[in-house]
């Protein structure tokens, strides 16, 4: 437990964020934290359902790739483990919106949606719409359907990512 808050302390002081001011909320956000990383390997968000499959949800792992707007725009992040200097001095936390696009929840939980309120569940299968994505700013590589809202590196906006297309290999054709 005591490695899973060090990391989270050292993130957030990286960032200017502080961690949650209530000792006990952090501390069922810490034991979450630990809980799924045993489970999956890493360190998906407490506050959200992770699928397991660490493609589908790599942009739900802590800090996930909500948290820098979050905290940015609300003081906070989704589940209140990382705030900022207002939050943490007045300990005012209140709910705000979900920005993890459905599509990509239903995608990683399997389930399809197939009328207006209806979704069913159907297997999992590895996007493959996944592209090669570099920031412009500091030259940081992902490979991922769309770029994070912030880069981890230089935290420059989505926008300056661009996609890396391959040359493809070049067949040359003779003539006799």
């Amino acid at each position: 437990m005591d490695e899973v808050r060090k990391r989270a302390e050292l993130d957030a002081k990286s960032r200017g964020y502080l961690l949650n001011p209530d000792p006990e909320w952090l501390g069922r956000l810490m034991e979450g934290l630990k809980f799924n990383e045993e489970r999956y390997g890493y360190p998906s968000c407490p506050c959200r359902l992770a699928s397991g499959a660490f493609d589908l949800d790599r942009d739900i792992i802590c800090p996930c790739d909500y948290r820098d707007p979050d905290v940015q725009e609300y003081g906070q992040c989704y589940c209140c483990l990382y705030v900022d200097e207002k939050v943490h001095t007045t300990g005012v936390i209140e709910q705000i919106p979900e920005r993890r696009p459905k599509e990509k929840f239903e995608r990683a939980m399997g389930l399809a949606v197939v009328g207006e309120n209806e979704t069913v569940k159907e297997e999992v299968v590895l996007s493959t719409d996944r592209k090669l994505l570099y920031c412009k700013v500091c030259g940081y590589v992902v490979f991922r359907e769309e770029p994070p809202y912030v880069c981890p590196i230089c935290q420059a906006k989505r926008e300056m990512f661009t996609e890396i297309i391959p040359l493809s290999e070049t067949k040359f054709s003779t003539k006799e």
